[in-house]
C-alpha cells in the first residue's frame, strides 16, 4: 500500500482524523481504501474542508445562526419511522413475515412503541429548530410529547382511510389482481400512506417533518403531494408518475387521478417588497366522484363540480359545474 504521506502530510491530527473517517466510510459502503484509489496524487482535502467550513459559516451568519447551527430532523430516521408505522398499520403485509394471530398484537405494540419514541425525538428537533433552542427545554419536550400522543391517537383513523384508498384502487383498476397486490405494489398507495401520515403532522404543527415525509414519498414514487392538501376517502392515483397536488388543494371523496395530473396554483401574489404571499388558498377544489385523466393541468382556486370528468391534457383555469365532461376538443371549440 502506498504511504499515506502521498495523500496528506504526516503528523497532522486533522489529516489523521480525515483518514480514519475515510477508512470507516469506505468500509461501510464497500469502497476501496482512499490510498489505493489515489496512490500518487494529493487531493488537497484540507484546503477543501477549510473552504467548505468558510462557506458553511457564512451561510449560518446570513441566517443568524452562527452560534446556533440547526439540528434538523433526520430524513434517514424519518424513512425508518414511516417504515415502522406502515408495518404497524399493515403488519401482515408490510410487517414481519410469518406473523401469527397470537403474536401480531405484540409485534404491533412493540413496533409502535419503538417508532413513536423515535418520532417524538424528531418532533422535538423541529420544535428546537423553530425556537432556536438546541439545549434542554422542558416546555418543548412536553409539547413534543403532546404532539406525539395526538398523532398516535389518529393512527386507527389513518388505517381506516387507507383501507378506502386501497379498495378504490382495486375497484378502479382492471389490472389489479387483489387487494394485497394493490397494497404492496401500487405507487399511488405508497404515496397515500405517506400523505395520510404527513397530513396529520402538518395539522399538528410540525410542517417541516410533514414536508420531509412527503418528499420521501415524492422521491420514491414520483408523486408530489404537499402535506397540507386535504384529501377525502377512497382516493386513487393510477400509475402516478408526475402527479402534483398543491398545499391548499381540497379533494373530495372517491376521486381518481391519472399520471401527470397537476392541481396547481395559477399565479403567486407578491407583497410590496416583492416577496411571495404564502399560505393563501391558491389550489383547486375537486368535489366528490371526479375523474381527471392523464396530463390534465388544473390551476387556481377553482372548483371541479361533483361527478365531473376532465379529459387528458386539458388545461383548465375556470370552475366547471357538477357532471361536466371537459375534453380538449370541447375546450378548443369553446375558445
Amino acid at each position: 500500500m502506498t504511504d499515506n504521506n502521498n495523500v496528506l502530510p504526516s503528523g497532522n491530527t486533522s489529516a489523521s482524523a480525515h483518514r480514519q473517517t475515510a477508512t470507516s466510510f469506505n468500509k461501510t459502503f464497500g469502497l476501496k481504501d482512499f490510498d489505493q484509489s489515489f496512490p500518487d496524487h494529493s487531493l488537497g482535502i484540507e484546503t477543501i474542508v477549510a473552504r467548505l467550513r468558510e462557506i458553511r459559516l457564512q451561510s449560518l451568519e446570513i441566517r443568524q445562526r452562527r452560534n446556533l447551527p440547526p439540528k434538523l430532523p433526520s430524513r434517514k430516521t424519518l424513512s425508518a419511522i414511516i417504515e415502522g408505522l406502515s408495518a404497524a398499520l399493515f403488519p401482515n403485509r408490510l410487517g414481519l413475515p410469518d406473523l401469527n394471530d397470537e403474536g401480531i398484537d405484540s409485534y404491533v405494540g412493540h413496533t409502535l412503541d419503538t417508532t413513536l419514541r423515535e418520532l417524538n425525538k424528531q418532533i422535538r428537533r423541529e420544535l428546537q429548530f423553530i425556537s432556536r433552542d438546541n439545549g434542554y427545554n422542558a416546555n418543548l419536550h412536553q409539547q413534543a410529547e403532546t404532539i406525539t400522543r395526538a398523532f398516535a391517537s389518529q393512527l386507527p383513523s389513518v388505517r381506516s382511510l387507507l383501507d378506502t384508498d386501497i379498495q378504490a384502487a382495486y375497484e378502479g383498476d382492471p389490472a389489479a389482481g387483489s387487494i394485497d397486490e394493490v397494497l404492496v405494489c401500487y405507487p399511488g398507495i405508497a404515496a397515500m400512506i405517506h400523505h395520510r401520515i404527513a397530513h396529520i403532522l402538518y395539522r399538528l404543527g410540525v410542517p417541516l417533518l410533514a414536508r420531509m415525509v412527503a418528499e420521501i414519498a415524492h422521491s420514491a414514487t414520483g408523486i408530489d403531494i404537499h402535506p397540507g392538501a386535504r384529501i377525502g376517502e377512497g382516493f386513487f392515483i393510477d400509475h402516478g408518475t408526475g402527479v402534483v397536488i398543491g398545499e391548499t388543494a381540497i379533494i373530495g371523496r372517491h376521486v381518481r387521478l391519472y399520471q401527470a395530473v397537476t392541481l396547481g396554483a395559477k399565479r403567486f401574489p407578491k407583497r410590496a417588497d416583492g416577496s411571495l404571499v404564502k399560505g393563501n388558498e391558491r389550489h383547486p377544489i375537486v368535489e366528490d366522484h371526479v375523474v381527471i385523466y392523464a396530463g390534465a393541468t388544473i390551476l387556481g382556486r377553482i372548483t371541479i363540480g361533483r361527478g365531473s370528468t376532465i379529459g387528458g391534457n386539458v388545461w383548465l383555469t375556470e370552475s366547471v359545474p357538477p357532471d361536466s365532461v371537459i375534453t380538449q376538443h370541447r375546450m378548443q371549440h369553446e375558445t
